[in-house]
């Protein structure tokens, strides 16, 4: 039988990413390509106490349906946790528990926008919410970033040239797919453009507490008066990934409709996992388990960026991120960057995730690819790392 698909997902292709994890069932592989959590960042023992405690004490709770807003004692948590970062103002936000900071991202463009509208996004950009936003067959137009985050120069000159702008998604934190962080001037200068072009920006938060060099910077949203700011974030890197709990903080009247839009998709995230999520945020020690988190991924990413350093060739140019879970890299002009991650997987037996993966068009040359610290155990690290430096150096000297 010839299918006949709907035109909102005729052109939707299987991440690449995805494509390219299917090779790391092949033996001998190490892959980079992941944007897994680090394991044994898991708590699984606080987990299981609390779970084992909630299916004896509780457990018709955390088996029955729930509402679609989320777990309250949850949402009451976020709230005050939220506002203590400025990314909850009690006058005009409210808050929503979504499935993963992926739903997050893909109601907040449901509600928000018409087929033909724009989308303006950093370039490069999260494949998984650039797949979330052309489902709505939204105009997706890319705006090149600077190491300090988006250009402000070709944003202001998207924002004149296309046409019905209506939502800005970024990253500021540790940006996926580069790693970058936007400076807080740039924060200030972006959410001023927003003010004075009148559209939505969309900050995604997966990475903020993942911050092991550096000075935090305030968030976009913190500096929101109009409600014009849409936070989304989740427990995903945080806590638990297979969870799917995240979370929306954002003016009420659109966290209303999303509440709507989530009625009709899932009718509400899973309810035992908001409940071990509440239940773990509010009996550890909030500090010590960051700070734990922080040296995992700081001790990754030393490690990964140690080989860069002093093993690949120098013709090879990278971005050390002060947090998160990605190490961004840049082959020379004159090197092909599919065929060298093609050579990495296939000869080397290295996975690694091309560039123009993130691209709006995936037929726009990069030159870039990405690597992943948080997923390999440091010994993979060291001995892929290892592997991956010398192909460099036979490649391009």
């Amino acid at each position: 039988m010839n299918y006949k698909f709907s035109d909102k997902v005729t052109k939707l292709q299987a991440s690449a990413i995805r494509e390219i994890l299917k090779f790391t069932s092949v033996p001998g592989v190490i892959s980079f390509a992941a944007g897994n959590p680090a394991p044994e960042a898991f708590p699984t023992e606080k987990i299981a106490e609390i779970s084992a405690e909630l299916l004896r004490d509780d457990p018709i709770l955390a088996l029955q349906y729930n509402i679609t807003e989320g777990y309250t004692p949850l949402r009451d948590f976020l709230k005050q946790w939220l506002a203590s970062k400025n990314c909850y103002n009690s006058d005009f936000d409210d808050v929503i528990v979504t499935s993963g900071g992926q739903q997050a991202n893909e109601l907040s463009c449901k509600v928000l926008l018409n087929e033909g509208d724009t989308l303006l996004c950093e370039s490069p950009c999260f494949i998984g919410s650039l797949n979330a936003f052309r489902s709505y067959n939204v105009n997706l137009c890319g705006v090149d970033m600077d190491d300090d985050g988006i250009n402000l120069e070709k944003l202001e000159n998207a924002l004149k040239t296309q046409k019905n702008v209506k939502m800005l998604y970024v990253i500021p934190n540790f940006q996926n797919p580069t790693g970058r962080t936007m400076t807080f001037e740039k924060r200030k200068a972006v959410y001023e453009l927003a003010c004075k072009y009148d559209f939505i920006i969309l900050e995604d938060d997966p990475y903020g507490e993942l911050r092991f060099a550096g000075e935090n910077v305030p968030t976009i949203k913190s500096l929101d008066t109009e409600g014009r700011v849409i936070y989304s974030s989740t427990f995903s890197k945080i806590l638990s990934s297979g969870f799917r709990t995240g979370f929306v903080s954002a003016p009420a009247p659109i966290i209303q409709k999303i509440v709507v839009c989530k009625q009709v998709s899932d009718v509400h995230s899973n309810i035992w996992a908001q409940i071990v999520a509440h239940r773990f945020m509010t009996s550890v020690n909030l500090d010590e388990h960051f700070a734990g988190l922080r040296e995992i991924y700081r001790k990754k990413c030393d490690l990964m960026c140690s080989y860069i350093d002093n093993g690949f060739s120098k013709k090879i140019s990278y971005i050390r991120p002060q947090g998160g879970l990605f190490v961004w890299c840049t082959l020379p002009d004159d090197c092909d960057m599919n065929d060298f991650c093609k050579k990495a997987i296939q000869e080397y037996k290295i996975a690694v995730v091309p560039g123009n993966s993130f691209s709006i068009d995936e037929s726009e040359k990069s030159h870039s690819f990405r690597l992943n610290y948080s997923t390999p155990t440091n010994e993979q690290i060291q001995k892929g790392m290892e592997v991956l430096a010398n192909m460099t150096k036979d490649i391009l000297g």
